[in-house]
Parts: structure tokens; sequence; C-alpha cells
């Protein structure tokens, strides 16, 4: 594998509310102080996970400036791009080079579905206006935008684009891409429920999702992988799937901030669209948690 500047787990964090839904700053910041702890390499802010869509201007960049404050220069922090023009995310992405985020996770813009040769126009004008580095965001499940091995080909003349995170969830990709573009980027997988999968395949990072719950747990699943320790990592994976599979379901983002509150390290508050789960959704993801908290392995100290 080529040595490159971005590897290991890089959380995408929620964003955590008040319960009168206003930005909770230290509550966040207290999260990725734990995430930090366990050993992560870097932070992912107003991503999916952190709802990007529900921060205002002024919050996003808030949100960026704080965690960056907190991180204090211990791990990189980047920020989701996923703004619904080309020039916003430009003015985004400018803004927070200036607030000193390490770099980005860019999306293709939202709402509108862009065809290929727009979506690659995107991308070309955002990374143009930066000289950080960044990840491309590749979710044709969530995001109607394919961007395939060929295209990230077509890409790798873009200097700062240094990394893909890759949700197609189909794992025939992971392969596909280091056959058409080898080690020019550093890989991630972005869908929990196929991250055993994927290193086995051949991987250099992981957006983890779901494991902002269990830290220490998360953090000892990557690293048995990256050991090669297949036997122990299938163990820990079977009782981490079904807390991972939390990531893949439309309402993600309740249910891993739920999972969040459970372990202690955050509130569940959702932004409007969003609303916390109730009634008998709630009382399922509930057991599937709480069982894994029950069931919690008990990692020997390294």
């Amino acid at each position: 594998m080529a040595n490159h500047s971005w590897t290991g787990v890089f959380p995408a964090v929620t964003t955590q509310f008040r319960k009168d839904l206003s930005l909770d700053i230290e509550a966040t910041a207290s999260h990725c102080e734990a995430l930090i702890a366990s050993g992560i390499k870097g932070l992912i802010v107003g991503g999916s996970l952190g709802e990007n869509q529900t921060l205002d201007p002024r919050e996003k960049r808030l949100l960026v400036a704080e965690v960056v404050k907190a991180a204090a220069g211990r791990v990189p922090v980047l920020s989701g791009v996923a703004e619904m023009s080309t020039s916003a995310a430009c003015q985004y992405v400018r803004d927070c080079e200036k607030l000193g985020a390490s770099g980005f996770m860019i999306m293709p813009a939202m709402v509108y579905k862009a065809d290929t040769r727009e979506a690659m126009h995107h991308f070309r004008r955002v990374a143009a206006a930066t000289n950080l580095p960044w990840m491309l965001y590749n979710n044709p499940v969530g995001y109607p935008v394919d961007i395939t091995p060929a295209h990230f080909a077509e890409l790798a003349d873009i200097p700062n684009l240094v990394a893909l995170k890759e949700s197609s969830a189909n794992t025939r990709r992971i392969t596909e891409l280091r056959i058409e573009v080898g080690d020019r980027y550093s890989l991630f997988v972005g869908v929990d429920d196929l991250v055993l999968e994927a290193s086995i395949l051949g991987i250099d990072g992981w957006v983890a999702g779901s494991g902002i719950a269990f830290p220490a747990e998360n953090q000892r699943f990557w690293e048995l992988t990256r050991a090669g320790k297949w036997d122990e990592a299938r163990e820990l994976y079977r009782w981490f799937y079904p807390l991972l599979k939390l990531d893949t379901h439309i309402k993600f983002v309740q249910y891993i901030k739920l999972a969040v509150q459970e372990t202690g390290l955050g509130h569940e508050w959702v932004r409007e669209p969003r609303l916390p789960l109730a009634g008998e959704e709630r009382e399922q993801v509930l057991a599937i948690i709480r069982h894994g908290i029950v069931n919690r392995p008990r990692l020997e100290a390294r």
C-alpha cells in the first residue's frame, strides 16, 4: 500500500443539540474527546450523520471552528460539504480553510440529481476552491450520483483529491478501484456492515458511523483487521454486526444518536423534519442497542 496521509478510523460524528434544538458545542466536543481517546486518526463533522442540511451557514462554520479548537491538532478535522449549489460549496471550503479545517469530505450538490458530466464538474470546481486535501464521498444509494472506478481514474489529475469514501454497498468496487486506480487514493469504506469484507479486500480507512457509540470496540475491531487477526476480528464483528446495521437505515441518524445516548456519550435530540424515535420502532432499536451493551465484549488491555 502507498503511504497515504489519511488512514485509519475517521468517524463521522453527530452534531449534538440541546433539548430546545440549539447547537450544543460542548456536548459535541466532549464526544469528540472520547473518540480521540480511543485512537481514531481523524474526525469528520457536518456529514450526513452530522445533520448537515439542518444546520444554517453560521452554525456549520461555528461547528468546524469549535471542533478544530477541541481537537487541538491531535487529529485532522474534516468537514462534510453538502451544499445545494457549486458556488455555495466553493465558498464553504474557502471559509473552513480559514477556520483551521484540515480537509473535506465532499458530496455531490444536494437536491438536484446531477448527471455524470455535471457531478464531475462540481467536484473539480470545489477542489479548485481550496488548497486543502479532500475525500470524495461516493454514495449512489443515498445521493443518486455514482462515481465509478473509471470516473475516479479521470479525476486522478486533481492533486488535492487524496481519498475516496466508497459507500455504493457493492464490495466488488474495492477490487475494481484497486485495479483501475491502484494506490492513487486512500480508500475508505463508508458502509458499516461491510467493513469486515472491505478490510479483507484491502482498504486504508473507515468512516465509521455506529461505532461512535462504542469507540473502544470500534477501534479494537479496526486494529484486528490491520493485524490480519481475522478469527478475532470475526468474533468481535458478530457482536458488533446488529449495531453496525443501524447505520444502513433511512433513520440512521436517529438510530445512532439513540445509541450514543444509551452509552452516555450524547443525546438523541434531532432537528426536524427528523423526530426522535417513538413506539414500537423505538423499542426495537433500543433492544438492539441494549443487547449490545449487556453483551459488550471485555477488551484486554493492549
